[in-house]
């Protein structure tokens, strides 16, 4: 399932259980745009929750991790983060990523 944030302050429960993928992003940038389509085909083929969040719209969230490249994608378990990966990636690294 992917959810587009809306308020920052919903975050904190849409990470706070089970493997959720997070997704910074910004309409204006290109590799946000060509990742938008792998991490869809992941949500066809995993039960991983998605969170998409714009930088532009969200800075608050964007500053707490310290995203200063997008695309970033952030990978939390039960509210906690575990993994990190800035840049594009192909579908067989996205899963690994996720896995």
């Amino acid at each position: 399932m992917i959810k587009h944030l809306e308020k920052e302050a919903d975050f904190s429960k849409e990470i706070a259980s089970g493997k959720v993928l997070v997704d910074f992003y910004a309409d204006w940038c290109g590799p946000c745009q060509m990742l938008s389509p792998v991490i869809e085909q992941l949500d066809k083929e995993m039960e991983i929750k998605v969170i998409k969040i714009d930088v532009d719209s969200l800075p608050g969230i964007a500053r707490e991790f310290r995203v200063m490249a997008i695309p970033t994608l952030l990978l939390f378990e039960n509210g906690k983060m575990v993994k990190r990966e800035t840049a594009y990636m192909p579908i067989e690294h996205l899963r690994r990523f996720v896995s």
